[in-house]
């Protein structure tokens, strides 16, 4: 059941607004998280895209890393995209050195795979198990999964590279369906994993 659900959305830096809005499309209530006190009121999160390295240093001084390790660790939903793909990764194999993930989902992932922001593009992607035709990717500055463990399950490629997986309660997307009007990934965040 969708309806009522809490729904955080990790508002720290990124596309915020937009999964805001389509996480109330579908009848779910989105909550800003910006503390761990925020984080202990939902019933499952979005990672939105944005800058990973900044995300990360975000999560460490904000007090969240730690939590969200925790509440990911008990099974979390978490629907994490493009930049949230990266900072919910087992491994970022060309991160900054400092960067950390917090290993919610066994891939490795390579940022800015496609290219520089220039390089942006939009496919339509075949989904497997999504009805209604292909689902409209838009990619800005994408990661894409290098590897993925024998628990995941690949979802959706492009040029034969994964781009959404699925582990568990953990949906990770390298692209952003949010700035799309098609709700469906969405939903089957909120219906099958969260």
């Amino acid at each position: 059941m969708v309806a009522g659900r809490k729904v955080g959305v990790l508002a720290l830096q990124g596309g915020v607004a937009r999964h805001v809005q389509a996480l109330a499309d579908l009848g779910a209530e989105p909550v800003p998280v910006r503390t761990p006190e925020d984080l202990a009121l939902v019933d499952a999160l979005v990672v939105p895209g944005g800058e990973s390295t900044t995300i990360t240093k975000l999560l460490n001084s904000s007090g969240l890393a730690e939590p969200l390790a925790e509440r990911l660790a008990d099974g979390l939903g978490t629907f994490g995209t493009c930049a949230g793909m990266i900072v919910l990764a087992d491994g970022v194999l060309d991160g900054r050195s400092d960067q950390s993930s917090l290993a919610a989902v066994d891939i490795d992932v390579r940022r800015n795979a496609f290219g520089r922001q220039r390089d942006s593009f939009e496919a339509d992607l075949d989904v497997a198990g999504l009805d209604g035709g292909p689902f409209p990717g838009v990619f800005i500055r994408a990661p894409v999964v290098e590897r993925a463990g024998a628990g995941v399950e690949v979802l959706a490629r492009v040029e034969g590279r994964p781009v959404l997986v699925r582990e568990g309660a953990v949906l990770v997307s390298a692209f952003h369906p949010e700035l799309t009007s098609d709700r469906r990934l969405h939903r089957l965040f909120l219906e099958e994993v969260a």
